[in-house]
């Protein structure tokens, strides 16, 4: 059969075409525990996961010998339920967990787990000992990845998603919407690209549908040993775009850094406060003799910081971020070459007109457009003096 024959079953589909404009397909659910038939325990936990779902918490906590606790905007409050027992408790653990998990909190004390509420929302679950008896720590995720422009995030955060290569650093506290961050950015790419994606979580947050990339998510534990391991692995994988949950270790950073060097588009996380503190982060992972060669590598590599604080709304319901932003103009790839990172905020300072903001100036910015309070301002400023003075002016 000639090679252009248009009945050949092994043609590809013209470019352009129906197969290809349409969603590659459903993502099976992420490594979750399966529902279990309803117990005491099951039916208890749903009415309180309810609750909290119909006050917009953010977090639940079940701890022996309390009664139920929500997070609601950053605040603690107790929920209208009786005091847990222990037996209770541990029995909400073994309803949420799979059999290895379940196996690994008797083992040592401490288990990390994905659960999903029949009608509800799917859970973050760390399950623990304190004082010898359960208790269980739980954040909400939204099923729904939302877009990046309902995160009151800077415009130039949607430009990043158009990068090729590189490595791009989404920093902050806990609970500062990191992962909701790089969601977005994820789900924007996959909704104008063709490639593919692959994601190392701990545990996967966000399930994505594969539109017109391809993702798969990764589990640490259920699908790889450690952030390392499977990160090594995915490169082996023709990925065009790889998240990593967090850079938690050397070897971590080190394959991130040598993925982001080798073409691929890296984004990753750190628990640090600014971009500053975050090159120095890295760059004091490594062993002195080595870290002359690491600032070169990453001055190579890092395209931007975007570091997170978030904010109770006073104007509304609900949060708000500060963010950040750090773009690496070859002047910053210079100062990381020349170990002067201290000089970062500087640069921030003097290039807004590039996108890049300083945390103060986002600080400000949401003050002066009246979504937080002068309180929760400078208590969170990086330099509450100046801020004080800034909000003054």
């Amino acid at each position: 059969m000639s090679p252009t024959s248009t009945n050949s079953p092994a043609s590809p589909s013209p470019r352009g075409s129906s197969t290809m404009d349409g969603p590659i397909g459903t993502a099976p659910a992420p490594h979750m525990t399966a529902e279990k038939p309803k117990s005491e325990a099951g039916i208890k936990l749903l009415e309180l996961l309810r609750s909290a779902q119909e006050n917009d918490a953010s977090d639940v906590h079940l701890v022996t010998g309390h009664v139920p606790m929500m997070r609601v905007h950053q605040v603690m409050a107790p929920m209208d339920y009786p005091v847990l027992t222990a037996d209770l408790v541990r029995s909400m653990v073994e309803h949420m967990a799979s059999k290895e998990a379940f196996a690994k909190f008797d083992q040592v004390k401490d288990s990390d787990f994905s659960y999903a509420a029949p009608g509800l929302a799917r859970y973050r679950v760390n399950a623990h000992m304190q004082r010898s008896c359960s208790a269980i720590a739980m954040r909400s995720i939204k099923t729904k990845v939302p877009p990046l422009a309902a995160l009151n995030l800077p415009e130039v955060i949607a430009r990043l998603t158009y990068l090729p290569r590189g490595l791009v650093l989404v920093t902050g506290d806990t609970g500062s919407g990191k992962s909701t961050t790089l969601a977005a950015m994820i789900q924007a790419m996959n909704e104008r690209y063709r490639k593919h994606i692959i994601t190392l979580e701990d545990p996967v947050e966000y399930a994505f549908t594969s539109n017109r990339c391809l993702i798969e998510q990764r589990e640490l534990g259920a699908d790889m040993p450690s952030f390392a391991s499977g990160l090594k692995h995915a490169l082996r994988q023709d990925p065009d775009i790889v998240l990593v949950g967090e850079m938690r270790d050397l070897e971590t950073t080190a394959l991130a850094i040598s993925a982001a060097e080798t073409g691929h588009l890296v984004l990753s996380t750190l628990h640090t406060v600014n971009a500053s503190q975050t090159v120095e982060r890295i760059i004091d992972m490594y062993p002195a003799g080595q870290q002359n060669q690491i600032r070169s590598m990453l001055a190579n590599t890092l395209q931007a910081v975007i570091s997170q604080t978030l904010f109770s709304r006073i104007d509304k319901p609900g949060m708000v971020p500060a963010v950040e932003v750090l773009l690496c103009t070859p002047a910053v790839r210079n100062l990381i070459r020349e170990n002067r990172s201290f000089e970062i905020p500087n640069v921030i300072e003097t290039n807004r007109a590039l996108g890049m903001c300083s945390l103060d100036t986002a600080i400000a910015e949401l003050y002066f457009n009246g979504m937080v309070s002068r309180e929760d301002a400078i208590a969170q400023a990086a330099y509450p003096d100046k801020l004080e003075r800034m909000l003054v002016a």
